[in-house]
């Protein structure tokens, strides 16, 4: 293996240079203010956690996991997404609390990636978690409360796609039932969005043409409130026939939340099939191909942690939203120069100090320095200020930002 060089850093990780940091944070503060708005406390939690508790609770593939061992030979993770700490905390540290709890967080996650192009091994989420309620009225929040987070964040054109695995589990277990990894099959097809693939499997089957007909159905149940009643009509099962009632209840709430143009119902949307236990979404925005949020409802996770309460949530892709959307302005403010000599230091720091207290962005420098040069260079400083034994002299009076 040959060695890195100087200045080469781990494939999947990036540096954020001063544009990109100020961006980030402003959409990091503006989402969390959003969802303070809302209720939502923030909360923090490692970067390692123990790989036996919530690395083997994370909805994150084994072989994804960032793992290390500490000098007791104890197998770490770096945590691969705030879910699974959330919960553990949620049993632990604030077992006592009421419910329903509502968290949320900002933090940057961890997964190990192929060397390919375009995927990032560490970024950043901003989300939150909606614990102890498992009404329609819940999962109706965290939509609508996920695309508040969006429009806060600057997104200004996007959709929310709903769906429910319940849909998928009772229709799969009512056409082909106990066929376990037939089911898997199919569920792994939809959830890669291959639907060639998808066909191929149906007609590999060997099922009856009126069988065949509603597993090819799914594909065209997409669109608004009508979906739900079209799909109705593909089962008699009860767990389809109730996961599509909470479905319409939840848009019957987004409704009133007056969001419901933002949002469709896509019942080939499964998510992560071995998490998710309910209602599920991802949002798009029209200027990226990926998702920039995804979420929905995980009544089993908490039981891994000896508290047995529903909770549903979303996380946005922050990074995502960094790279491909400009709807948040960031605004670059020209600082002010206050440059002096040994006789004027004293007097120029002072200005200096009471200028930052009243809100500027102030640099200082001796005459004759590095500052004085870059401002000769380059018109850099919305005020230049001379400090000498002469006394105070603007140099460059501008108006002050």
């Amino acid at each position: 293996m040959s060695k890195p060089k100087g200045f080469e850093i781990p494939i999947g990780v990036r540096d954020y240079l001063p544009r990109a940091v100020s961006k980030l944070r402003a959409i990091e503060l503006n989402v969390l203010a959003c969802m303070e708005r809302w209720g939502y406390r923030q909360i923090m939690t490692p970067t390692m956690e123990y790989y036996d508790t919530v690395g083997v609770a994370s909805s994150t593939s084994d072989r994804k996991l960032f793992k290390l061992l500490n000098n007791r030979g104890t197998t770490l993770v770096l945590r691969s997404d705030m879910t699974a700490p959330i919960a553990r905390v949620v049993s632990s540290l604030l077992k006592d609390e009421e419910v329903p709890l509502r968290l949320s967080y900002h933090a940057n996650v961890f997964r190990a990636i192929e060397e390919e192009a375009g995927r990032e091994a560490e970024f950043f989420q901003t989300g939150v978690e909606l614990v102890g309620d498992d009404s329609p009225e819940a999962d109706a929040e965290v939509v609508a409360l996920a695309i508040a987070s969006l429009q806060a964040a600057g997104v200004t054109s996007f959709k929310i796609a709903m769906g429910h695995v319940g849909f998928l589990n009772g229709l799969f277990e009512e056409i082909i039932p106990g066929r376990q990894a037939e089911q898997q099959a199919l569920k792994e097809l939809l959830l890669s969005r291959d639907v060639v693939g998808y066909r191929t499997e149906i007609e590999a089957l060997g099922l009856a043409s009126e069988h065949r007909d509603k597993l090819e159905a799914i594909l065209r149940l997409r669109g608004g409130k009508e979906i739900c009643e079209q799909a109705t009509r593909l089962s008699v099962d009860q767990k389809t026939l109730q996961s599509i009632a909470h479905l319409c209840e939840v848009w019957e709430v987004l409704e009133a939340y007056g969001v419901s143009e933002h949002v469709l119902v896509d019942l080939t949307m499964i998510g992560d099939f071995s998490y998710y236990t309910g209602m599920t979404f991802e949002g798009y925005a029209s200027e990226i191909g990926f998702p920039v949020c995804n979420g929905g409802r995980y009544d089993n996770l908490l039981q891994q942690f000896g508290r047995s309460v529903p909770a549903t949530g979303f996380a946005l892709k922050t990074n995502r939203i960094v790279d491909g959307v400009d709807g948040i302005a960031i605004e670059t403010k020209r600082p002010v120069l206050i440059r002096y000599d040994e006789q004027g230091r004293q007097e120029a720091l002072s200005a200096a100090a009471q200028l930052r207290a009243e809100g500027f962005t102030v640099v200082t420098g001796l005459t004759g320095g590095p500052e004085d040069r870059r401002h000769e260079q380059q018109d850099l400083y919305a005020e230049v200020y001379s400090y000498t034994a002469a006394g105070r002299q603007p140099v460059q009076r501008r108006e002050l930002p």
